[in-house]
């Protein structure tokens, strides 16, 4: 594969600086994915025009992307669903009768405890990030709105803890595919090499534990300050001016009159979402795992089917599954009938489309810096001037930068291993740190780039203004790059 040189990052370069000083972040991606094929098209105008029209028609070429895209839209429905059956006011309820037990507590410390309490659950539902961050978004904000906590905070742990905790529990599709990257740089066991590398995966541990002591310390900085203060001081969830990717018709639907705000009905369907993801993971991987690991025993062929699952096929079942319990949950209990559920299903993915409109140019600006070369251009640029010392931190430092521009850690991710896995073995550096770094950077991506699919979820599921989350969150993630690549550093001349 070649690239364009240094044409090669404007696209993704220009789509990130326009969307973060205009706030358009539609005419943004679109600029830059036109600017792509246009340099693709060698400036020529109508084929310029002309690609980037077929290059937004491709992206359903992908059943990933399209899956993913039906997943953003059916995530709408589920949420509609839950809160007309007064599941979310169950919840609420129930963690108001929790903090009535706790009635000493002054205000900053029910503030403090519902921030770690979501913390927490980002952590357990690691099995796939955008129902991590779905859950976290969808269940905790009536209650930080309650409290004066800023969407944009609710948005930062949710997408904080998502992709973090997925790369470091890997028993999940990203597991998987970091897997078979390994396999193809001659690792015979590539379960034990990237399980080998986790403890220097410092990126998203240093990301995961800011997360509570920003919360227990109470010392936010940076734009999260001042949108902590406006939510406190004015009573303000969101900036003047933001626009919520999820729209107020969603966030305000009301539970049925006269029924009991039960949280079995948010439970159930959350629940069949979350548990049905490790399901389906099993069942889309198990002939493949069978074909591969003949004559092993049941429990394994479990693991390894997980490990060989489609991880957007899973996500799109287990949020169908989620929505069929649902339907079926509120009609026995004949709170929601059937034609009312069909009405609030097709409100729910008409609210959505604006989501689905950003998660397809984001699918489209990946495609045209895949083209462009962007990700080999920005490791090609950094070899033959590295002391071996220093390659982990480079390697770091280059997979965030792709990430961040390309918008995907799993690109990254195919980019960086087979460009840092040799480089690594030919200077004598530190492998399993080098393959750490990779992981970590494109995790980095997932947490800060505003083209990342992980991050518009995050702002979705929260209801938060999607630049303003990018704003806020961008000081933290880079907290926490800055302190992994010193310690790639500090290690690399030590290890």
């Amino acid at each position: 594969m070649e690239h364009y040189g240094i044409l090669s990052i404007l696209p993704p370069v220009l789509a990130i600086v326009l969307a973060l000083r205009t706030r358009q972040v539609y005419v943004s991606l679109l600029l830059g994915i036109a600017l792509g094929w246009w340099i693709l098209s060698d400036w020529h105008p109508w084929r310029g025009f002309y690609s980037t029209v077929e290059g937004l028609v491709a992206v359903f070429e992908s059943r990933g992307n399209t899956r993913t895209i039906m997943f953003s839209a059916l995530v709408g429905s589920l949420i509609v669903l839950v809160q007309r059956s007064g599941g979310i006011h169950g919840f609420v309820n129930a963690i108001d009768q929790w903090m009535k037990k706790m009635a000493h507590w002054d205000a900053a410390k029910r503030r403090r405890r519902i921030q770690l309490l979501a913390w927490l659950i980002g952590i357990v539902v690691f099995v796939e990030t955008s129902i991590s961050s779905l859950t976290v978004g969808t269940l905790f904000r009536p209650l930080f709105d309650r409290m004066y906590i800023s969407r944009e905070k609710l948005a930062y742990i949710a997408d904080t803890t998502s992709a973090a905790v997925s790369i470091l529990i890997p028993f999940n599709a990203w597991g998987a595919f970091i897997m078979g990257l390994l396999l193809t740089q001659g690792f015979e066991e590539p379960f034990s090499v990237m399980f080998r590398s986790m403890v220097y995966n410092f990126y998203p541990i240093l990301a995961l534990f800011l997360v509570p002591l920003l919360i227990l310390s109470g010392r936010d900085f940076g734009p999260m300050a001042v949108a902590e203060r406006r939510a406190v001081e004015e009573g303000k969830v969101l900036a003047d001016g933001a626009k919520p990717l999820m729209g107020e018709e969603i966030i305000n639907v009301q539970p049925i009159e006269g029924i009991r705000h039960a949280l079995r009905n948010m439970a159930v369907p959350i629940g069949v979402m979350v548990g049905m993801m490790p399901v389906m993971l099993a069942v889309t991987g198990w002939e493949k795992a069978v074909e591969a690991h003949p004559g092993v025993p049941l429990w394994q062929l479990v693991f390894y089917a997980i490990g060989k699952g489609s991880g957007s096929t899973a996500v799109l079942l287990s949020v169908i599954f989620a929505i069929l319990s649902a339907v079926a949950l509120y009609r026995v209990q004949r709170i929601i009938r059937g034609r009312e559920a069909i009405e609030l299903i097709m409100k729910g993915i008409s609210h959505m489309m604006p989501l689905a409109l950003l998660m397809l140019f984001a699918f489209a600006i990946g495609a045209v810096c895949k083209h462009l070369g962007t990700g080999l251009y920005a490791a090609e640029i950094t070899q033959g001037w590295l002391m071996p010392q220093l390659v982990p931190a480079v390697v770091f430092a280059v997979s965030a930068f792709v990430a961040f521009a390309t918008g995907t850690s799993w690109g990254t991710f195919a980019i960086m291993i087979p460009v840092a896995v040799p480089m690594a073995q030919a200077l004598d550096a530190h492998v399993y740190m080098t393959i750490a770094a990779v992981l970590g950077g494109g995790v980095f991506g997932d947490h800060s780039s505003p083209i990342s699919d992980t991050t518009i979820i995050s702002s979705m599921a929260s209801a938060s203004d999607h630049i303003d989350h990018v704003r806020t969150q961008l000081p933290y993630a880079l907290t926490a790059a800055t302190g992994a690549i010193l310690l790639y550093i500090a290690l690399g001349f030590f290890l």
